[in-house]
């Protein structure tokens, strides 16, 4: 038998699952995370092995979601120093790179930049000659500055990306064999300022991610597995370790992104609005066609603007470990939360704060921890009952801002924090809380497929619409390939045409997902 073990790190536990080739849930394991995340990955992984009895050669795929790429930058910690050089001058010189980013974040990141001619108009056209003598000695004075990583933008470079390409070259010959180099065309779409900081800060990521797949992989063959390991991206899909290398800003989100399809599959429902209760955070995204809906605006991340791929996901503090204030009014639910702290702090378990899992053992949602604490007997069923309908409330003023229509839609609840809701919500047409919820995450992860995707703006005048799009179609199956697909298997699962009107010619933007089976080795 062959078997597939899924992991996601979270801020409060690591999850596992094993899964066999017919996709039954052989085993599942949770532990709190560690400070060094790669050993509670190890240790995940051994616990999960002897409780299942399953052998570490058996183990074919192993599939790892990480909020590692995140805290890096929430935190500002072992970021590399990015210098950036933009190809758009003479137009490109109104606002500089890192302009309105954080200031502590662009301090610990930022190497300088320099704006050389180039760039192109909407429909590729050249704004101005590519100057390589100009760019030579650019590229010099960054690299000068101490940059550690580089990134080259290029205005309207997903139209036409060949000043970005020729200047990569030039780059490469100037720098050591692995220097990390960032093109802006491979990481976000159309705006030159929102996909240069999505650039930036995957440039930023880069070495730091790099080494934790590294040790991730040391301790998956501690374990005695010698399977491939894949990194699970912000889509819903799983990318191999040497692509995710090169785009880790793609791993951004990727936590709710795999409850979500982890929803889907223990539930067998494709189109939903799924509820992710953590141990601090609940994140609610939606569903369509068993895949997480992206986001179509621009994306606030740690306080920079950006442009790159990323579901459309409502977050709010509140979880499992939620502290619950009941001297206001109301009663504030969050958004400090006690974490995995919550097995010494709760009142169920002999702690003396108010937690959001203490007031659903009050109303009765669940039997758990003990109820004959001195501090539990204190808490009226008056509060809790009004704490209840708060954190009610919470849940389902997200659903509501998420929802794009008033119609009641299936809401699927997952995450070891789902215990604290009731089974009924306004605007669901019904509330499923499928076997396993506790650790969506991980088995979004095990049985994810591999994605390419492509998004630009394209002129269908000269082809005409239905040859872009196979054009467009054949490209996202060669990005699925190119992260670790089995050709055969790619299909297309979705496709998005935006005409946009306020341009001239007939230019549409498409986004195309195509997705496939992993490869097997």
């Amino acid at each position: 038998m062959k078997y597939r073990l899924g992991i996601d790190v979270g801020g409060t536990n690591t999850d596992a699952v094993i899964i066999d080739e017919y996709d039954a849930i052989i085993a599942e394991h949770k532990t709190a995370t560690t400070p060094d995340i790669s050993m509670g990955v190890e240790d995940v992984i051994g616990k999960i092995l002897a409780d299942s009895q399953v052998s570490p050669l058996d183990i074919k795929h192993v599939m790892l979601g990480t909020t590692h790429a995140t805290n890096a930058i929430i935190e500002r910690k072992n970021l590399s120093r990015v210098g950036v050089i933009r190809i758009s001058g003479p137009s490109g010189h109104g606002i500089p790179p890192f302009t309105a980013w954080p200031e502590d974040l662009s301090h610990v990141v930022s190497a300088g930049y320099s704006i050389v001619q180039g760039g192109y108009e909407y429909d590729g056209t050249p704004l101005a000659l590519f100057d390589e003598n100009e760019f030579y000695s650019a590229a010099s004075k960054v690299l000068d500055n101490g940059a550690e990583a580089l990134v080259l933008s290029c205005a309207f470079s997903p139209v036409n990306n060949e000043a970005e390409r020729r200047a990569y070259e030039i780059l490469q010959e100037m720098t050591a064999n692995n220097f990390p180099i960032t093109l802006s065309h491979e990481i976000g779409s159309i705006g030159l300022l929102e996909r240069e900081n999505a650039a930036i800060l995957n440039a930023a990521i880069s070495t730091l991610t790099g080494q934790a797949y590294g040790l991730f992989n040391k301790s998956i063959k501690n374990n005695g597995i010698i399977a491939e390991l894949f990194i699970a991206q912000n889509d819903g899909t799983l990318m191999s370790v040497e692509y995710a290398k090169k785009y880790p800003v793609l791993t951004i989100a990727s936590g709710p992104t795999n409850s979500l399809r982890g929803a889907a599959f223990l539930s067998g429902i494709k189109d939903a609005v799924v509820v992710d209760i953590g141990g601090t955070t609940t994140d609610i995204g939606v569903l369509r066609n068993g895949f997480p809906r992206e986001s179509n605006t621009t994306i606030d991340l740690c306080g920079v603007r950006t442009n790159f791929r990323m579901p459309d996901l409502i977050s709010i503090g509140l979880g499992g470990g939620s502290v619950v204030n009941t001297n206001t009014d109301p009663i504030q639910i969050g958004p400090q939360s006690v974490g995995f702290h919550i097995i010494s702090k709760a009142l169920i378990f002999g702690g003396s704060t108010i937690t959001a899992t203490d007031i659903a053992v009050k109303n009765g949602f669940i039997d758990l921890g003990s109820q004959t604490g001195k501090d539990f007997k204190f808490l009226s069923s008056t509060d809790a009952r009004q704490a209840g309908s708060v954190i009610r409330r919470m849940i389902e003023n997200g659903i509501d801002s998420i929802k794009t229509s008033a119609e009641d839609i299936p809401v699927i609840l997952v995450g070891g924090g789902s215990i604290i809701l009731q089974k009924e919500l306004r605007g669901a047409s019904k509330v499923i809380t499928p076997e396993h919820f506790g650790v969506a995450n991980a088995i979004g992860a095990a049985i994810a497929q591999v994605s390419g995707n492509i998004d630009g703006i394209f002129d269908v005048t000269q082809k005409g619409r239905e040859k872009v799009i196979e054009e467009i179609k054949e490209k996202a199956a060669a990005e699925a390939v190119k992260a670790g697909a089995e050709r055969h298997s790619v299909t297309i699962v979705e496709i998005d045409e935006i005409p946009l009107a306020y341009l001239p010619s007939n230019a549409v933007r498409f986004r195309v997902k195509a997705v496939g089976d992993l490869k097997h080795h």
